[in-house]
């Protein structure tokens, strides 16, 4: 079968994508090579990133893959006109400044343009005047950067994941798996490939298909592996049926992200070919454990895995974090890529990645770095069977955070799954008792009650939602009370306001007051919002509630619980903390204090930004007057009652080793919940002592 013009060069642009991914891979990790012969411009299909340090995800040192490398533009003449033109190759509507002097750290190898001159409108940096590829008098100390407004363009993919446009070529936009048997079981895990075309779908002449071809299907449909499928099950049925085959010829290595990224050939015009001695590809695809309903496979999954996703808002999404002795820590996004995304992806039962996201676009992570230039084929079953550096604390910071957006498979849990709207019409009553634990994915997974208990109850009852894509995420800094703890013999006549607020232990309400004093375990707090949204009060600032004895308005009534655990869970001892100031009391470089309390202002916390209870003011203690010397386990959790939507809640407890002998005390191992991996915290909580310093 012919092909028109348009199809042949569609074909040999896929080819050129197969074979340009692993040399735009290679030339990451090769010295650039010197005295190559350059093509025109208009030619050669140019990318973008954004890199350096310190940056946000929508600023950085700008960076051009030309001729199979890596290189810089000279800040001489540079202008907002030109920064403008390269962000919006990046991906975003405009620029809002630029850099020189190499503000986002020095580049290496090539400095590709120099003396740039744009008048702002052209479509593309090769239209501006210059004085040509690789001509330049500069060093990498004029190095130019750029900072774009943080808004997106319509339909255009994240940025800095330079090597996923190609999914706009070659009109493959669009692929399911159908059933040749109808069902309603979800998801569909085999079927006949079909490609969405025009308005209607066509298929895939199976003549040549490998397994390859079939692990991209799978993993483009949210699944982690494939298997052999019957086709002598599917032959009679198939052909009952009339086919239109419109793509042939499919050739994938099998490390694709998409199935546009394969040589493949479509048949000419609207004409629908014949497929001699074939039949339409039909695949099997095997689901992760998440999407199998296996309670024993999902525990596996969990006790087993070395690595795992934080942040995202949906399941498959999220800041890679990796387990490495016995600790979770984060991976550095230099040169962080869709194949390495990908082996993420696929370890951790999704399918392929649609993104690897820069520059903490999932939020940044506390604790270590364990690994930096994660270099992946993307035939590895984990990520810890890629080549990777060792991390230094010269070499990356948590604003350059790795995360991925995986492949899921469709579940058609969208339709009419949960509603809000005015109650005012309700007339039934459909579910009652709902309990989550918030990793399922459907209402119907969570535990109710078997009997609706309030199927004629008042309209004022029934639930509601209001959904966001981003949501705050509260973490505590466990060194910090670690290193601050310590104990104060306080004397009852300074402490009626804490009385008042039940800052005490119960057996202060019979002292002797104002004579004799309470032993308070005291400490600072130091609490950040790591997420992707503000973190703001439940209730406004119309109904807070003043506080005379101290002076000030509470907007939560219990912001923070404080506990005093023995070896065996019970709790001892207890304190708690209201929010009465929530405010952002330093924040990471680049990012502007948003809430402050003075003046009844607003209360809250500023993504990157984190507010400080210091351990010398009213309420920040455990009363451990009673408690006598021993071994305890400290407990900190934020936001107990779930009163505000967060990202992540496994992250709001910490907890600490504790030992008392009656007149001092220590803390040791301080960590956040899920800090540990799952041996470390058993062995944590089997002995709650001190573990160096040993006291008699």
């Amino acid at each position: 079968m012919k092909t028109s013009r348009w199809w042949q060069q569609c074909s040999v642009i896929s080819f050129l994508l197969a074979v340009w991914l692993p040399a735009w891979i290679m030339a990451q990790t090769t010295p650039p090579t010197q005295g190559t012969t350059s093509p025109k411009p208009q030619n050669d299909r140019l990318q973008f990133r954004l890199v350096g340090y310190p940056r946000k995800h929508n600023e950085g040192r700008i960076e051009v893959f030309y001729k199979g490398e890596w290189g810089t533009i000279c800040d001489d003449d540079f202008s907002l006109s030109n920064a403008n033109v390269l962000c919006r190759q990046l991906g975003f509507v405009s620029a809002t400044g630029w850099t020189h002097s190499a503000k986002y750290g020095k580049g290496l190898g090539k400095i590709w343009l120099d003396n740039v001159q744009c008048n702002g409108g052209e479509k593309s940096i090769e239209l501006c005047k210059s004085r040509g590829w690789g001509n330049s008098d500069c060093t990498h100390d004029e190095d130019a950067g750029v900072v774009c407004k943080d808004e997106r363009l319509p339909g255009f993919v994240d940025s800095n994941i330079i090597d996923v446009r190609y999914q706009l070529y070659c009109h493959v936009e669009k692929v399911r798996l159908r059933p040749v048997v109808p069902t309603k079981k979800m998801p569909i895990t085999e079927g006949v490939v079909e490609i969405k075309y025009r308005n209607g779908w066509v298929q895939i002449c199976d003549v040549g298909w490998t397994s390859k071809n079939t692990r991209v299907i799978c993993g483009m449909l949210g699944f982690p592996d494939e298997k052999k499928v019957n086709k002598n099950f599917y032959k009679l049925n198939i052909e009952r049926q009339k086919n239109q085959y419109h793509l042939h010829s499919v050739a994938c290595v099998g490390t694709e992200v998409h199935l546009a990224a394969c040589p493949l050939e479509f048949n000419k015009g609207n004409a629908t070919g014949s497929c001699k001695g074939g039949m339409p590809v039909v695949v099997s695809c095997v689901p992760g454990p998440q999407y199998v309903h296996n309670n024993g496979l999902k525990k596996k999954l969990k006790t087993t895995s070395m690595v795992r996703l934080k942040g995202g808002a949906k399941l498959g999404e999220g800041r890679v974090e990796v387990l490495r002795n016995n600790e979770w820590g984060t991976v550095c996004d230099d040169r962080w890529t869709l194949l390495s995304a990908s082996v993420v992806c696929r370890e951790l039962g999704f399918g392929s990645a649609k993104e690897a996201l820069t520059g903490a676009r999932m939020g940044q992570g506390m604790g270590p770095i364990h690994m930096n230039e994660v270099l992946c084929l993307g035939t590895e079953k984990s990520m810890w069977n890629c080549g990777f550096k060792n991390i230094t604390s010269e070499d990356c910071q948590h604003v350059e955070d790795a995360a991925v957006r995986c492949n899921t498979p469709y579940m058609a849990l969208e339709n009419s799954e949960t509603w809000y709207w005015d109650s005012s019409n309700v007339t039934e009553m459909v579910m009652s008792g709902v309990k989550c634990t918030g990793n399922e994915m459907s209402l119907s997974h969570c535990q109710h009650h078997r009997t609706v208990s309030c199927q004629k109850t008042a309209a004022k009852f029934s639930a509601g939602v209001i959904c966001s894509e981003t949501a705050s995420d509260l973490v505590l800094n466990a060194p910090l009370v670690q290193q601050s703890v310590y104990i104060e013999d306080r004397p009852l006549h300074m402490l009626y306001c804490a009385a008042e607020e039940n800052c005490l232990s119960k057996s202060a309400a019979s002292a002797n007051w104002p004579y004799g004093h309470r032993r308070l375990l005291r400490f600072s707090s130091q609490i950040h919002n790591i997420g992707r949204a503000d973190f703001r009060p439940k209730a406004g600032r119309h109904s807070w509630v003043w506080h005379a004895c101290h002076g000030h308005y509470h907007s939560m009534d219990i912001f923070t619980h404080y506990d005093l655990l023995s070896s065996n869970g019970t709790k001892v001892a207890e304190g708690h903390k209201a929010s009465f100031c929530l405010e952002d009391t330093e924040c990471h470089e680049g990012i502007s204090k948003r809430y402050e309390c003075a003046n009844f202002g607003e209360q809250g916390i500023t993504v990157g930004c984190w507010d400080l209870y210091r351990h010398d003011i009213d309420c920040q203690w455990i009363d451990i007057t009673d408690i006598k010397p021993g071994n305890y386990i400290l407990q900190i959790v934020i936001n107990p009652n779930f009163e505000v939507a967060e990202s992540d809640f496994t992250n709001n407890a910490m907890k600490c080793n504790c030992k008392y002998d009656g007149h001092r005390i220590w803390l040791h191992n301080c960590h956040m919940g899920d800090a540990f991996s799952e041996e470390a915290e058993r062995r944590f909580e089997k002995y709650p002592g001190q573990f160096n310093n040993q006291i008699s």
